[in-house]
This record gives structure tokens, sequence and C-alpha cells, in this order.
């Protein structure tokens, strides 16, 4: 399914999030506050746009994908680009040693993994320990007012604009599910303590719509809290 829409993917995300994908985008960079001589792994990073914004910081970024279509796509567009990297990887096992990364991040991805805790833990595994881990992620809106309009656009409006601007609608079908079967803020923090992340902590963008959720690996001395 997502080999299928990478080539249209980053336009029908803009277009089907009335533009607020840039701003998630930038609040995740922020987050993640990338620095030249950091290595930096972007899970689940699709084409590649979030590994780009990373990327112009001077870090050495590895953006990673289950998908070869997502991939290949990112390779076509920005495999000029020297300090980033494309691999296919599965998030629940991931192909890279114990503590090599001084901060992971994966934007609307964990939501599609089938063992998301499992993803959680290897995250925590790869990352250097005092490294960072930044979650942007689909999430609920804590307004009832405000969750009641939104899930009106999910499912009246979004359906037929995916049908317009996506070569495949169905994959957005599947979109609107999974968000709805998402945990909500809390619990998803809960599950990143539970992996053995410290420093648990979100704040929710356009109202809840999005949640950014933040942590640190402990050190070998430090208890996870």
């Amino acid at each position: 399914m997502f080999d299928e829409v990478a080539p249209g993917y980053d336009r029908t995300n803009t277009v089907l999030s009335l533009g607020n994908d840039q701003l998630w985008r930038v609040a995740t960079t922020r987050a993640v506050a990338p620095r030249p001589g950091q290595r930096i792994l972007d899970l689940a990073a699709g084409t590649g746009a979030s590994s780009v914004s990373l990327a112009r910081s001077g870090a050495e970024v590895v953006a990673a994908d289950f998908s070869p279509g997502m991939i290949a796509e990112g390779r076509r567009r920005h495999g000029g680009i020297p300090n980033l990297s494309f691999v296919e990887a599965d998030a629940t096992a991931l192909p890279f040693g114990d503590d090599e990364f001084d901060a992971v991040t994966m934007s609307f991805g964990l939501r599609n993994v089938n063992e998301p805790k499992k993803a959680l833990s290897e995250l925590l595994r790869v990352t250097k320990p005092g490294g960072r881990l930044v979650v942007c992620e689909f999430s609920h809106p804590p307004s009832r007012t405000f969750n009641g309009l939104y899930r009106f656009y999910n499912d009246r409006i979004l359906p037929t604009v995916a049908k317009a601007v996506s070569s495949n609608a169905e994959a957005y079908d599947y979109l609107n599910e999974s968000i709805k079967d998402w945990p909500d803020q809390r619990t998803l923090s809960g599950w990143v303590r539970e992996a053995g992340w410290t420093d648990v902590a979100y704040r929710n963008l356009s109202f809840g719509i999005v949640a950014l959720h933040r942590a640190r690996k402990p050190r070998a001395s430090e208890p996870a809290r």
C-alpha cells in the first residue's frame, strides 16, 4: 500500500492536513534539536521529507522505512545529500548495533507498526545512553467539541479529498481507521515509559490532532522514570 502511494505521498499529506504537516515537521525537528557531528535515525521516514529537515543541521541522518517504494522515491529525490542515507528496515528488528544514535525519531509511523511496543524497545536499544527519542503521531483532541469536528472531517471530507488527490484513495481509508484505533496521549506515554525511556513527556499540536512525544534513554547508573 505504501509503495503504491509513494510518488504522491507528500503532496497528498499536505492537502489532507491543510498544510499542518509542515508545521508538525518544524516542531519535530526542533524537538530533535539535531547538531553537526550527531548521528540521527529517522524511522518510518517515508520519502525523506522529515530526514531532509534534520540533515540541514549538518548531522548524519539515516532515513529508514519498511516500504521499498518509499525508500526508492526518497533516494530519487534526495540521494544527492551527502549526510543523508536511506535504509530499508523493519522497526521491530532494526539493522543497527546497540547505542549507535544520538537521537531517534519517528513521525506518523509508529501507528503502522504491528508491534509498536517492540519498536519502542528497538529504538531504545539503538540509542546512545542519554540520547533522545521524539515521536510525532496522530492522537485524540482532548476537547469533545473539537474532536467531534475532527471526526466529521476524517469520516466525511477526507475520503472525498483523498479520491481527488491520491493515487490510492483506499490507503487513506486505512489512515482514518488507524487513527481511530490508536491510543490517546497518556496511553502512548505509558508505552514509552514501559519500554525503558525516561523523562517521558508530550505536548499537543493542532489542538491534539497530533501529539509530540519526547523521552531520553537513561544512562547506565540511572533508573528509568
